[in-house]
């Protein structure tokens, strides 16, 4: 085995992770519905398998796309800020009329709410333009100077991604005496509006 494998590999992990364990509005839905054990194999296949796809498209050179449609970046940047937006009032809604009954036990929710999950989750991943720099454009061009072990550092990097999403999910369960009771839902509310409404605020104004 090449001796630069594993430090490529290494490396790419790292790099990865430091990108996506930032708090942000995806981390912040991964946790609630981890927390909530509502639909988080599919909340955390969505975002395993999109880093997976975006990192792959940054190592396989399509960083030079990205930077070559600027407009395309600006208007999925004015959609993602306005989704975040949207979503940080109903998450506000949610801490000023609490549902009756909030607790975990109500984490079997109607078979449609998954869908609802699935949808969100998909925006808040594909909407948000700085996934496509940190993915594809930055992670790119770190892969590129590995030469011809690139996509070991990208496997590297998709590791991490899964690693990071499989624990926040599954391990937000660890909470579950914590958010057994309602008034621990609407604090972990209140962070997720405040996290989606300073992320949506900030990436309308580098947007626009």
């Amino acid at each position: 085995m090449n001796s630069g494998v594993l430090p490529a590999a290494i490396a790419g992990f790292g790099t990865g992770l430091s990108l996506i364990v930032a708090i942000g509005a995806q981390n912040a839905f991964v946790l609630r519905q981890g927390a909530r054990k509502h639909a988080v194999l599919a909340v955390v296949g969505i975002c395993a398998v999109s880093d997976v796809v975006l990192i792959g498209l940054g190592v396989a050179g399509l960083g030079a796309v990205v930077t070559a449609w600027p407009a395309v970046l600006t208007a999925v940047g004015v959609a993602g800020g306005g989704f975040l937006i949207c979503y940080s009032v109903l998450a506000a809604r949610r801490v000023l009329r609490p549902v009756p009954g909030q607790g975990l036990t109500t984490h079997g929710a109607a078979a449609g709410s998954v869908r609802t999950a699935v949808l969100t989750c998909l925006a808040l991943t594909w909407l948000n333009p700085h996934v496509y720099l940190d993915t594809v454009l930055l992670l790119g061009s770190v892969a590129a100077d590995r030469g011809p072990l690139r996509w070991v550092f990208g496997l590297g990097a998709m590791l991490a991604s899964l690693a990071w999403f499989t624990g926040l999910g599954y391990g937000a369960r660890l909470l579950g005496g914590v958010l057994s009771r309602p008034g621990a839902w609407r604090v972990l509310d209140a962070l997720v509006a405040a996290t989606m409404l300073l992320m949506g605020v900030m990436l309308l104004a580098r947007t626009l």
